[in-house]
C-alpha cells in the first residue's frame, strides 16, 4: 500500500516532516504524549493510547482537563488577559467587538454560571443554534467550562433538521438568538427553534435567548424563554469542571446517507492536544498571531479553527459575520485583513471562486494593504487548479490546500507550514499529516499503485482529535467507518497518491455531496422532493457547480397521469426543500424524466448520472438492469 514514505522523493527540504511523521507510526505513544505537554493537565496522562477495545480507541485515558482553562484561564495566567482573544466584524449589521482574554473569561464564566443555574451539568447535552455572533463561541466554551456537552447546529437549518438533533442529543438546554442576518434577507430564528421543539419528542427544560435588535423576537414573546442578557446581569460566574481527556466535548451533526444525521463525538482531551499541535505545525500560528478563520461555528471548521484551536495557543481568532462579495464588495475578505492585521486566513474554494468571479482583475484589492497575510489555506471541498493558481498569483502568498473531514476534526493531508514547508502542487492537499497513515487500496482492500485512484482509507488508530465515535450509536460508527476495510478507517472518499506520496482526493465515493463546504445528505433532499404528490421517484445527485463546487440536482420519474407542467413543479420543490433542508441546500435544478437507470437490486447509478451531466467519462455498470433507460436519459442531457 502507498504511503508518504522517505524514499518518496519530496524534494530536499524534508527532513522535520519526514523525522515527525515516522515518529508518529514508529513511536505514537511518545510522539502524542510529547505533543501533550502544549495542554495544561489537571491529571497528566501517563500513557497516550488506550487500544483495550480496539478497533475502538481512545486517547490519554485516566488524564483530566478543562478545555475552557487550556483555551483562556492559563493565557490570563501567563500574563496575555489584555491580549485581544476574539475579533468581531459584523458586515450584516456594522457592528465590531473585540474581546481581550481576561473580558472572554469573564463572559464565558458569568454564561457558564447562567448554564449551571439552570440545572446543567457535566455530560448534559445543550443545543447551540446561533448566528456568526460573539455569543455562540461564549456559549460552546461555557459548556466546556462546566463539563457539559455541546451540540452546535447551524443557523441555516430549518426546523425539521434541528428537531431531529434534538431528539437525538436529549438536550436539556437549547441556547438561540432572535436571528441571523443574511445578506437582503432577515433568518428569524424564534419560530424555528418553536417548531422545532414542538415536532420533538424530547423536550430541553431551557431556553435561552440572546436578543439581537435587528431581528424581530425575543424571549418575552414565548412563555417560560429566558433572556441572556438578563441572566448573565443576574448570575454568579461558574468555575472549571475536570474532566477526563477521554469524556465528550461536543457532538457535531453530519449528513449520513441514510438522510439521519450521524452526531460525531469529539473528547476533551485528545482535542486539545490535536488542535494545539495543528495551530502550530500545519497552520504555523503561535501566541500573539491574529488568525481568521471564514467560516461557521456550525461546520466543524468553525468548531476547530475559529473557537478551540487559535484559543487553545493564545492567537487571536476573528469572527467575521458576512459574505466574500456582496458585504458590500468583493473587497470584504481584504477590508478584514488590512484592519485587523491577518497573519493566515482559513476559507472555503467557494469563497476564492465568488470573489474571482465578482472581481476577476483584483481591483478591490489595491484599496487594501494585506502585507501582514503569510498564506491563504483553504478547505472543506476540491481546490480547483484554475482557482490555486488566480489566487496565488493575486495575492502573492502561499495558498495552501489541506483536506479533513467533520469526522476527523483535523486536517489528514497538508502542506505544514510550521513543522517544514514543502512544494505546492495544484490539486493535491501534499501529504499525510503525522498520525494520518493514509493508504490507497481498490474495491477488495488490495494495494494500489502510485497514480491508481482508489478508496482512501487510513490505518488505525485514527490520532487524537478525531472522533470517539458517534453519540450512543456504536453499531452505526462500525459500520460506517470501520467494517469495510478491517484495521482501517474508510474516508469515503476516493483519490490516490503520487509518486511523490502526494495525496490527490477526487471526490465523494458515497452519496452525501459537498455544497460550497457544507455537506448534505441527497437522501434526506431526496426525501423531501418524493413526498411531492405528482412525484413517484426520484434521485438528486451532486453536479459540478463553478462556483459551489457541487449543487444538487434533481431527477424526477412523475406518476402516472399527474397534471403538472415542469416550471409549477420545479417551484413547488425549491420550496418544498428550502422549507425542510433550509437555504444551504442551493436546491433549485429538476428535470422531469422517463425513468431512472438503476442496478438490478434496485439502486440507483446516482454516479454514472452525475458523471454523464458533468460530461465526465463513464462506463456502464454489468449490473444495470435496462441500458434503454440509460440511454434515454443520455439523449436528454445531451450527455
Amino acid at each position: 500500500m502507498t504511503r508518504a514514505t522517505s524514499g518518496g522523493g519530496y524534494g530536499d527540504a524534508v527532513g522535520a516532516y519526514i523525522e515527525q511523521f515516522e515518529r508518529s507510526t514508529t513511536d505514537p505513544e511518545g510522539f502524542w504524549l510529547d505533543a501533550a505537554d502544549a495542554v495544561q493537565w489537571l491529571t497528566p496522562p501517563q500513557r497516550a493510547l488506550d487500544d483495550s477495545q480496539a478497533p475502538i480507541y481512545r486517547w490519554f485515558p485516566g488524564a483530566t482537563l478543562n478545555t475552557s482553562v487550556n483555551a483562556l484561564d492559563r493565557h490570563v495566567a501567563a500574563g496575555r488577559g489584555d491580549q485581544p482573544a476574539l475579533l468581531w466584524d459584523s458586515a450584516m449589521v456594522g457592528e465590531k467587538r473585540s474581546y481581550t482574554y481576561s473580558q472572554l473569561l469573564d463572559e464565558v464564566a458569568a454564561f457558564a454560571g447562567v448554564l449551571a443555574a439552570q440545572g446543567v451539568r457535566k455530560g448534559d447535552r445543550v443545543v447551540i443554534y446561533m448566528p456568526m455572533i460573539p455569543e455562540a463561541a461564549i456559549a460552546m466554551l461555557a459548556c466546556a467550562r462546566i463539563g457539559a456537552v455541546h451540540s452546535v447546529v447551524f443557523g441555516g437549518f430549518a426546523a425539521p433538521e434541528l428537531a431531529t438533533r434534538i431528539d437525538d442529543a436529549r438536550p436539556v438546554a437549547v441556547v438561540t438568538a432572535s436571528g441571523g442576518k443574511e445578506p437582503g434577507r432577515t433568518v428569524e430564528y424564534l419560530p424555528l427553534v418553536a417548531v422545532a421543539i414542538a415536532q420533538a419528542q424530547a423536550t430541553p427544560a431551557t431556553v435561552i435567548v440572546k436578543d439581537r435588535p435587528q431581528v424581530p423576537g425575543s424571549a418575552a414573546d414565548h412563555a417560560g424563554w429566558l433572556d441572556w442578557d438578563e441572566q448573565v446581569a443576574a448570575a454568579d460566574p461558574a468555575g472549571p469542571v475536570e474532566v477526563a481527556a477521554t469524556d465528550p466535548l461536543y457532538i457535531l451533526y453530519t449528513s449520513g446517507t441514510t438522510g439521519k444525521p450521524k452526531g460525531v463525538l469529539r473528547d476533551n482531551g485528545g482535542h486539545a492536544v490535536a488542535l494545539s499541535w495543528s495551530m502550530r505545525n500545519v497552520y504555523d500560528i503561535g501566541a500573539g498571531d491574529v488568525w481568521w478563520t471564514a467560516s461557521d461555528v456550525g461546520w466543524v471548521v468553525g468548531h476547530s479553527y475559529i473557537v478551540y484551536g487559535p484559543l487553545l495557543v493564545g492567537a487571536t481568532t476573528v469572527m467575521y459575520e458576512g459574505k466574500p462579495v456582496g458585504t458590500p464588495d468583493a473587497g470584504a475578505f481584504w477590508r478584514i485583513i488590512e484592519e485587523y492585521s491577518v497573519a493566515a486566513l482559513f476559507t472555503a474554494p467557494t469563497a476564492i471562486r465568488a470573489i474571482r468571479k465578482a472581481d476577476p482583475e483584483a481591483a478591490e484589492l489595491a484599496k487594501y494593504d494585506i502585507s501582514s497575510l503569510r498564506t491563504l489555506f483553504a478547505a472543506g471541498e476540491r481546490l480547483d487548479p484554475d482557482t490555486f493558481f488566480w489566487a496565488a498569483e493575486t495575492l502573492g502568498v502561499p495558498v495552501v490546500d489541506h483536506w479533513w473531514q467533520t469526522e476527523t476534526g483535523w486536517a489528514i493531508a497538508a502542506n505544514l507550514r510550521g513543522l517544514e514547508p514543502m512544494e505546492l502542487k495544484a490539486g493535491s492537499p501534499t501529504v499525510p499529516v503525522p498520525g494520518y497513515r493514509v493508504e490507497v487500496i481498490s474495491a477488495d482492500g488490495a494495494p494500489v499503485p502510485a497514480g491508481t485512484e482508489g478508496t482512501i482509507v487510513v490505518r488505525l488508530p485514527l490520532p487524537p482529535g478525531t472522533l470517539a465515535g458517534l453519540w450512543e450509536d456504536e453499531e452505526r460508527f462500525r459500520s460506517s467507518y470501520l467494517n469495510a476495510f478491517p484495521g482501517y478507517y474508510l474516508t469515503g472518499d476516493s483519490g490516490y497518491l503520487d509518486e511523490d506520496g502526494y495525496l490527490y482526493v477526487l471526490g465523494r465515493s458515497d452519496d452525501v455531496i459537498n455544497v460550497a463546504g457544507h455537506r448534505l445528505s441527497t437522501g434526506s433532499i431526496e426525501a423531501v422532493v418524493a413526498a411531492h404528490p405528482a412525484v413517484a421517484e426520484c434521485a438528486v445527485v451532486g453536479i459540478h457547480d463553478e462556483l459551489k463546487g457541487q449543487r444538487p440536482s434533481g431527477y424526477i420519474v412523475l406518476k402516472s397521469g399527474a397534471d403538472v407542467d415542469e416550471d409549477t413543479l420545479r417551484r413547488e420543490l425549491v420550496a418544498m426543500v428550502r422549507d425542510e433542508i433550509g437555504a444551504v441546500a442551493t436546491f433549485r435544478d429538476v428535470t422531469v424524466v422517463a425513468g431512472l437507470p438503476k442496478t438490478r437490486s434496485g439502486k440507483i447509478l446516482r454516479k454514472t448520472m452525475r458523471q454523464i451531466v458533468d460530461g465526465d467519462d463513464y462506463s456502464v455498470p454489468s449490473t444495470i438492469e435496462d441500458p434503454t433507460v440509460l440511454d434515454a436519459l443520455i439523449e436528454q442531457l445531451g450527455g
